[in-house]
């Protein structure tokens, strides 16, 4: 069972990350569709590792949706529901664990993606992936991040997914909005970031992912 020992939304702020935002003109999809083609030598930030009891990760893939809004670039996510064992109430990416029958990770993620919120993979672009993301709950994630052009349709699986939302990109990629929390674990001190979006509350592998966006798209 993968539930926080803590409220993450009652925790105190020990600082703000900070750094200048992701230029505007780097918000768009041609630029976008440039860096992923051609990267540049950039560092992701840490992952969850140090908190990883599992000598074997579950292969596990997320979509990161960026939508192309007519008034800017969004970032697609959802609430999971409280039930589940995994991230119960988390805001997150569409996805999940990786199946037998799955020709590899983006497979993962288009399939993932269109079980929990029934976004058809026609709609998605895919441009490249992120680093690997190994969580503290077990699984080594690939970020699939790609353009979704609208008009679409949305049907989320009742089960595994509370709310659909959008954020703006520009809001997610400034440093003036990633907050540094900590929270004492039973294996130890652990910190990460939140992003708290109006009533959202994003943190953890979610706004860890969202870090090394940041970073590989300011680089």
């Amino acid at each position: 069972m993968a539930r926080p020992h803590f409220d993450p939304t009652q925790l105190p702020v020990e600082a703000i990350a900070g750094e200048a935002a992701v230029m505007l003109e780097r918000l768009a999809p041609a630029w976008l569709r440039e860096r992923f083609a051609n990267p540049p030598e950039w560092s992701p930030e840490g992952n969850e590792t140090v908190f990883l009891d599992h000598p074997s990760p579950t292969a596990a893939s997320v979509l990161v949706p960026i939508v192309l809004r007519e008034e800017g670039l969004t970032m697609l996510l959802t609430q999971r529901t409280a039930h589940l064992n995994d991230h119960a109430g988390q805001v997150a990416f569409p996805g999940g664990r990786a199946e037998e029958t799955d020709a590899d990770a983006i497979d993962t993620a288009l399939r993932e993606t269109e079980e929990e919120i029934g976004l058809d993979r026609r709609h998605i672009e895919v441009i490249g992936t992120l680093p690997l993301y190994f969580t503290g709950t077990g699984y080594e994630v690939t970020p699939v991040v790609g353009l979704v052009l609208p008009p679409f349709e949305l049907k989320r699986d009742p089960f595994e997914v509370a709310e659909i939302f959008e954020v703006p990109l520009s809001f997610l990629m400034d440093g003036q909005n990633h907050q540094r929390l900590s929270a004492q674990l039973p294996s130890g001190r652990r910190s990460f970031y939140a992003m708290p979006y109006e009533n959202y509350f994003i943190w953890g592998a979610t706004a860890g992912m969202l870090r090394n966006l940041f970073h590989f798209l300011r680089a």
